[in-house]
């Protein structure tokens, strides 16, 4: 079993700065992709950020420019470095772990959630 734990969430004036980080553990896992999601109040959850194994990433176009993700494979942990807030970037935001268990079982797990608030 993997477990994520969030942090960094918060309330943060537009034009400022937030870093997310979410941490994964267990035991006999491999991560293959880490990504950040996001859910504002009545949308739909959207993709934000991935960056897979090997290194390359993927934005939307909402966060692109903005947004920066980044992972340290030795904490099995992801971060997204977000500048230059928008009150319309304010949701709950997800991390998304993907990867294997002994090499060959799928998992998919996501983190609890943490909010993210950009008002003045």
């Amino acid at each position: 079993q993997v477990q994520l734990v969030e942090s960094g969430g918060g309330l943060v004036q537009p034009g400022g700065s937030l870093r997310l980080s979410c941490a994964a553990s267990g035991s006999s896992f491999s991560i293959n992709a880490m990504a950040w999601y996001r859910q504002a109040p009545g949308k739909e959850r959207e993709r934000a950020a991935v960056i897979t194994s090997g290194g390359p990433t993927y934005y939307a176009d909402s966060v692109k420019g903005r947004f920066t993700i980044s992972r340290d494979n030795a904490k099995n942990t992801v971060y997204l470095q977000m500048n230059s807030l928008k009150p319309e970037d304010t949701a709950v935001y997800y991390c998304n772990v993907q990867g294997y268990f002994n090499g060959y079982r799928y998992f998919e797990v996501w983190g609890q959630g943490t909010l993210v608030t950009v008002s003045s």
